[in-house]
């Protein structure tokens, strides 16, 4: 069973920019792209700024982001 509880966007952007080192690259609409420069190139993700992000959703930045999903449930 998941460790991840439902989270606002806007919140998950936090927790992604000042925990996990990604940084806001530009929004079009209700939607944020994320950028992370490491070692093995780029990483990105697309994170909506709705008020409640389905933990399905959730789960697909958090793949697209490369980060494990207890990690994140820490800062949670």
């Amino acid at each position: 069973m998941s460790k991840l509880k439902k989270t606002s966007g806007l919140e998950c952007i936090k927790i992604l920019c000042n925990k996990f080192g990604f940084i806001a690259v530009r929004q079009r609409g209700s939607h944020v792209v994320l950028r992370k420069e490491t070692p093995n190139g780029p990483i990105g993700t697309v994170v909506p700024r709705h008020k409640e992000l389905k933990l399905s959703t959730l789960k697909g930045i958090l793949s697209q982001a490369k980060i494990n999903e207890g990690e994140f449930a820490e800062y949670q």
